[in-house]
């Protein structure tokens, strides 16, 4: 065993069972160190997880239903849709594309009257809304004048299944007045925020009746294998498309949720490691009191032919096993916290009867976490950086001490 290692571990001991005031107060400074780096590691790794959760839950749920691309024909009409989704799918990065058609409609409800964004969807093609309502209301589009409308929405036009919408729907590319056109509730789909209380899903071809247009659709909707690659992908694909469209990719629509939650990880990483450095500052604290403290036997062990880089060693080998500690018990109790976040949202909810996400405001009704190793690691490396630099110092200041001076 290295020897600046066991001094600094007897050094550790002797302190922990020293009397009198002044190794209490060291010791007790020790701790509060010690604590301090797991306490900041520990909300460190839960903070990253909750972003890692609401990072994941952009990706795989709410990016279900917001296209990566969309390709919308400049006078409302696509010449040839089929051509150009056998154009689209041919790109590499390209993983499927739906023919749409989208109109903004209004609901009639007595003398008042509710906004909605109607979306035509081709049945014969796997769609995202499919997993969030049941395969009888799905199956039920296949008929006439047929809707699926979200479950808040539904709530506020205290409609249910098989009731009747009076719909007034502009047609495509026309000044006319709005045409008064009535469907049947086929069913409710449940995706949460406010897709519930805004769209509306029926076939293309009920869609293309309602919006006047004719054997074509007005858009396409385009998923990427890379989403974050979609901005490049519709750069390419508009320099082979020959028909006049409208090209919009989901970081320019939606990207904002996106960058703000990666700014939120970013200030999460900065305030959160001024805590770690705040905690590791302690550590400068306990080593100088320590060098103090321990001069008499700096001299006898420099007295006796041990070298400064040594001592300097040893002090450092003692100021990072606070911060050891403290990272140890810092990821055991971060996992520990990431893995219990959900229970203790729900419980705190169903305490206070209080939900903290509104559910028509986010798509999510608890709490995501998702914790990767390398957040740990990262987390790991700051805190024990932090606890390196913070020992260099007061390891110094024992090296040089003189060994006269310190014998005295």
């Amino acid at each position: 065993m290295r020897l600046d290692w066991s001094i600094a571990q007897r050094f550790r001991r002797y302190r922990a069972s020293g009397d009198g005031p002044a190794q209490g107060f060291l010791s007790f400074i020790s701790a509060s160190s010690t604590l301090g780096i797991a306490l900041g590691c520990t909300v460190f790794i839960a903070a990253l997880s909750v972003m890692n959760g609401f990072s994941q839950l952009l990706e795989n749920r709410f990016l279900q239903l917001i296209p990566h691309i969309e390709i919308t024909a400049v006078d409302g009409e696509l010449d040839d849709v089929l051509a150009l989704v056998e154009q689209v799918t041919a790109h590499p990065q390209v993983k499927t594309a739906r023919p749409v058609i989208k109109s903004q409609a209004m609901v009639q409800q007595g003398s008042d009257f509710v906004g909605m964004q109607l979306q035509g969807v081709a049945l014969n093609q796997s769609q995202p809304i499919e997993q969030y309502t049941d395969a009888e209301s799905w199956q039920k589009l296949t008929q006439p004048r047929q809707v699926i409308i979200g479950r808040g929405l539904a709530a506020k036009l205290e409609v249910d299944r098989g009731d009747t919408l009076t719909l007034l729907v502009a047609e495509q590319n026309s000044f006319r007045q709005p045409r008064r056109i009535q469907v049947q509730v086929a069913g409710t789909f449940t995706f949460g925020g406010q897709v519930d209380h805004q769209l509306a899903y029926t076939s293309l071809a009920t869609a293309r009746e309602l919006a006047g247009l004719e054997q074509t659709a007005a858009a396409v909707e385009i998923s990427v294998r890379d989403i974050y690659a979609a901005q490049s992908v519709a750069y390419e694909l508009g320099q082979s498309i020959r028909e006049h469209v409208y090209l919009d990719h989901w970081m320019r629509a939606q990207g904002h949720l996106y960058r703000d939650i990666q700014l939120v990880r970013l200030v999460m990483y900065v305030v959160l490691s001024l805590v770690l450095a705040v905690a590791c500052f302690n550590i400068v604290s306990t080593l100088i009191m320590t060098v103090q403290d321990k001069q008499q036997q700096v001299g006898i062990l420099r007295t006796m032919g041990m070298r400064a880089s040594t001592v300097q060693r040893m002090f450092i080998w003692h100021g990072l096993l606070n911060g050891l500690w403290g990272i140890v018990f810092g990821i055991l109790g971060g996992l520990t916290l990431t893995a219990s976040l959900p229970a203790l949202f729900a419980g705190w909810q169903s305490l206070t009867g209080e939900s903290l996400l509104a559910s028509d405001v986010y798509f999510v009704a608890e709490i995501p976490v998702a914790l990767q190793g390398q957040d740990v690691l990262i987390v790991t490396a700051v805190a024990l950086l932090m606890s390196l630099l913070a020992t260099l110092y007061p390891a110094w200041r024992a090296a040089r001490l003189e060994i006269v001076q310190s014998l005295d």
